[in-house]
């Protein structure tokens, strides 16, 4: 790749006046020597499995193995069909779909992982949920994917998306600033603003641990989607209307990596620490392997 950070990647952009999403196409096929047509079309393909996970899952009873969760998707979709939403039937319904996938991936389902399968429901939820409301093409989408990937590229290239890396802020901070700036740029924003909302976005997740109950992507992983789509097009809305990250977003991603690295371990996707060692979430645990066993 001709970039390694957001600074470098706004520069080239202006220089061959282009988004984001179509410079990422043009390297992306020098980077695997594959055509232009065939890079699209493998995105493509991603992008229906992200759909046909989400309306999948905003329907589904399945239920993972653990009995944790399932349904929430279904819950929230409901409830904003039948009643006022605080957050506007909009936001509302990006949240139900990053559930949804969230969701599927629970229950071993097909997935895309965005950047992790943890954090899979948070682009999906924020696209699909965008893609009905404007009446976007899948090509467009596709583009908008493309953008994702280039952002998701200089950040796991500088700091982490791995939980058992960085705490849950790389994964789930990792998607929902992926999927800020891509929407910035679908939005018809410029390559600057999408790049403002990553660190508008990334700021507001630093420092979330990562502690899966029974070591389980289930709780607290699901709702984080949720509120991860929410958070997404706050950060997109605030780029677009002109709010600037004081702080350089490359120099977010730096504190990322300096906050995941001093993060104690039982921080960080082994079930020692947090909501996995509450009171509840040990009894859950304990349960858990009784059913293993028995």
């Amino acid at each position: 790749m001709r970039f390694s950070n957001l600074e470098q990647l706004i520069q080239l952009c202006v220089k061959e006046s282009v988004t984001i999403g179509k410079l990422m196409i043009t390297e992306q096929a020098v980077e695997t020597g594959k055509s232009t047509e065939l890079v699209l079309e493998q995105m493509a393909a991603y992008y229906d499995i992200m759909k046909e996970a989400v309306y999948k899952g905003i329907d589904s009873e399945l239920k993972p193995r653990s009995g944790l969760t399932g349904g929430d998707a279904k819950r929230v979709r409901t409830y904003m069909h039948n009643g006022v939403v605080s957050l506007g039937t909009e936001a509302c319904s990006a949240m139900a779909y990053a559930l949804a996938v969230s969701e599927i991936n629970a229950s071993m389902g097909r997935i895309i992982a965005t950047p992790t399968a943890g954090s899979c429901g948070i682009i999906p939820g924020v696209f699909v949920s965008s893609q009905e409301r404007f009446g976007w093409s899948d090509e467009h989408m596709v583009h908008g994917l493309f953008s994702a990937g280039a952002i998701g590229y200089v950040i796991a290239n500088n700091s982490f998306v791995s939980g058992a890396e960085g705490g849950c802020q790389a994964e789930i901070g990792s998607a929902i600033g992926m999927a800020a700036g891509a929407l910035v740029e679908l939005r018809g924003g410029t390559p600057e603003q999408a790049v403002h909302s990553v660190g508008l976005a990334l700021k507001n997740s630093l420092g979330l641990i990562c502690d899966p109950v029974g070591g389980l992507v289930e709780v607290p992983c699901i709702v984080r989607n949720g509120f991860g789509a929410v958070t997404a097009m706050a950060a997109a809305d605030m780029a677009l209307a002109g709010v600037k990250s004081v702080i350089p977003s490359d120099e977010v991603i730096d504190v990322m990596l300096e906050v995941g690295s001093a993060m104690p371990e039982k921080h960080r996707e082994t079930a020692m620490g947090g909501l996995a060692q509450t009171p509840t979430g040990r009894k859950i645990m304990k349960e858990l392997y009784e059913k293993e066993e028995s």
